[in-house]
């Protein structure tokens, strides 16, 4: 399974592609961030954001995208522009027919280090373990980006296992 981590952002968006091997172990193909300018007018940022993320994903063609979903800002300027790239990335994986996931950010964490109140340099450190990296992935957005694929990944096992259960009934 190709699944691409989108760390919404207004001013940096980050992504990250990570596909499993034969041999089950993981593997990014591509990350980066798509940056816009702080001092264009929104509508203009919104648009630009709009047209790399849906050129990205015709470029990488994941299965799935999986999005950090707001779950709490301290800035509320902050949180707005965030709830728009969220909502432009959601959108354009929709209109390309991908499976769609969201996780917050302790979530992600939770999954990855095995602490939701993990920093962000031991997020970055474990996303480069496990993607056998040779230093951590930076900035900080395309570390969260990359953890997002990581996490959907790390649980489709069980998501499988409990949705094969649920089917025979067992899920009652």
């Amino acid at each position: 399974m190709f699944v691409l981590g989108v760390d919404p952002g207004l001013s940096r968006c980050g992504y990250g592609a990570v596909t499993r091997r034969p041999d089950g172990s993981l593997a990014a193909s591509a990350a980066g961030v798509i940056e816009t300018d702080p001092g264009a007018p929104v509508p203009e940022r919104l648009r630009l954001l709009q047209r790399e993320l849906t050129s990205l994903l015709a470029e990488v063609q994941p299965a799935v995208v999986v999005v950090e979903r707001v779950f709490f800002q301290v800035n509320a300027k902050t949180a707005v522009g965030v709830c728009q790239a969220s909502g432009l990335a959601l959108a354009a994986a929709a209109e390309r027919g991908c499976a769609v996931a969201q996780y917050s950010a302790n979530e992600v964490k939770q999954a990855l280090v095995g602490y939701g109140n993990a920093t962000k340099a031991q997020v970055q450190a474990m996303v480069a373990s496990v993607l056998g990296l040779g230093t951590p992935p930076r900035p900080p957005d395309v570390a969260d980006a990359l953890a997002l694929a990581i996490c959907h990944l790390s649980g489709a096992g069980l998501r499988a296992a409990l949705h094969g259960a649920v089917a025979l009934g067992g899920g009652r």
